[in-house]
């Protein structure tokens, strides 16, 4: 009796398994897909973009001259008749004006800001890269919580199938049935009960993250929501691209020197080095301070006739004006010397970066290898071995050559086993998406589903 009530368990579990991956027809939101519509709808782009505008219209009105200044005015005007012809210095003048910046700031200065603006281009390269690692985890977050609930569902229903067994045989005294095999039927039940809890809370915890990246200009009607309001995502992990193979040979190396040289095109690298050129840049602009600044100016002033009719002769006034930057030590020389500074940490900023760049890749790499090797032995040896070993205590129950308690003992193990296979995979295609960051920033969405068209 006990071997055919298993028989039927088993069979309902199978019916179940296809009718779940089988009888979906809400649209899966794919990982390519996520983080498509995550970088296509990141509003920090759209203002990297503005401010690039917004710097190369500020090196157009940087490059142009001073507006000249035009003055008018009344000179020598007698105040005891205000009369325009009563004294000869009597004058009605206007005059115009124009400052000339000092040295070639003005192109120097143009440059500078047409150069803060190519950093741009190369800040939104790196947001996109750090994006795709970042909705790329939250989605396999999701993923795992997802595929972990839909493992331990499958396994509580058998559960709870062995249990109403156990609670029937012991009822009826069938078998070698025992109060405590009910007691632990019931206590694994609670334990997955507990498990599938916390991984719920995961899941919705993982599904809050990732609404801030895809829900500003997308619906929910068309980022696969079920009518349960889950974030529904395909059952298989997606396939990562290979990584750089030049990369990867310089890490198995160790070759620190080749790695920096490929590390140094990445686009965080490059941004550096583009604010170290506006830096330098910056040192020309102060050193054009010890120059002076010129002016020249114009005004011509009218005279009214004298009070017999005579004709007065009117004047022409031309000049030049400039400043004498004698006392340079405590303004021109502390300016230079700051910029100088800024440079030379600026080229730390950059050495640092690398070192850390450097540091985050062997890591990664070492982890990788050790993943690596944990998903051979899980898929070669011990997923076998625990389903082996759940198979045999179950025969052995069935044919009363065996112990309840070791029949859930064997199946937990097995649970146990799939669920950390499942967070290895899990754990490596995280590694292979932050690795893609650091040795493949520009490359597009590095991601395919099975069956899915890259």
């Amino acid at each position: 009796m006990i071997s055919y009530l298993l028989r039927g368990v088993a069979t309902g579990m199978a019916i179940a398994a296809v009718g779940v991956a089988h009888g979906q027809s809400t649209p899966l939101m794919s990982l390519s897909k996520t983080v498509e519509i995550a970088v296509n709808n990141d509003p920090w782009l759209a203002g990297s973009e503005l401010r690039q505008r917004a710097m190369l219209s500020s090196s157009v009105a940087a490059a142009s001259l001073p507006d000249p200044v035009v003055s008018l005015s009344m000179a020598n005007v007698p105040t005891n008749g205000f009369a325009l012809d009563q004294e000869p210095m009597t004058q009605l003048k206007t005059g115009v004006s124009q400052v000339f910046p000092r040295g070639d700031s003005l192109a120097i200065r143009s440059r500078q800001l047409a150069q803060q603006a190519a950093e741009h281009p190369l800040k939104r390269a790196d947001r996109i890269a750090k994006t795709r690692v970042t909705v790329s985890e939250i989605w396999l977050d999701i993923y795992r919580a997802q595929q972990s609930i839909r493992l331990i569902s499958q396994d509580r229903a058998l559960f709870q199938q062995l249990s109403d067994i156990a609670t029937a045989n012991y009822s009826a005294a069938v078998g070698r049935v025992r109060q405590q095999d009910v007691v632990q039927a019931k206590l694994e039940l609670t334990r997955l009960e507990d498990r599938l809890a916390t991984l719920s809370a995961l899941e919705e915890r993982a599904v809050g993250q990732l609404m801030q990246w895809i829900i500003t200009d997308v619906s929910a009607s068309n980022i696969g929501n079920s009518a349960q309001g889950r974030l529904l995502l395909p059952e298989n992990l997606p396939d990562i691209q290979p990584l750089p193979s030049p990369a990867l040979d310089a890490i198995e190396r160790k070759d620190f020197g080749a790695l920096a040289e490929w590390l140094a095109q990445h686009p965080y690298v490059r941004a550096i080095e583009q604010r170290l050129l506006v830096s330098q840049t910056g040192i020309a602009l102060a050193q054009e301070k010890y120059q002076p600044q010129w002016a020249l100016n114009a005004s011509y002033a009218f005279r009214d006739d004298t009070p017999a009719g005579t004709s007065r002769a009117d004047f022409l006034s031309i000049g030049v004006s400039f400043d004498v930057p004698l006392f340079t030590d405590k303004r021109q020389d502390q300016d230079v010397a700051a910029a100088v500074d800024l440079s030379e940490a600026l080229k730390t900023d950059r050495l640092l970066a690398l070192r850390e760049m450097i540091a985050a890749s062997q890591a990664l790499y070492a982890e990788r290898q050790r993943l690596s090797q944990r998903r051979v032995l899980y898929q070669d040896e011990l997923l076998a071995l625990t389903q082996e070993q759940a198979t045999a205590s179950l025969n052995a129950y069935t044919n009363d050559d065996g112990d309840f308690a070791e029949v859930v003992r064997a199946r937990i193990a097995d649970l146990n086993a799939r669920v950390d296979a499942l967070d290895i995979d899990v754990a490596w295609a995280k590694n292979q998406i932050r690795l893609h960051y650091y040795l493949n920033p520009s490359a597009d969405i590095p991601i395919t589903h099975r069956g899915e068209q890259p």
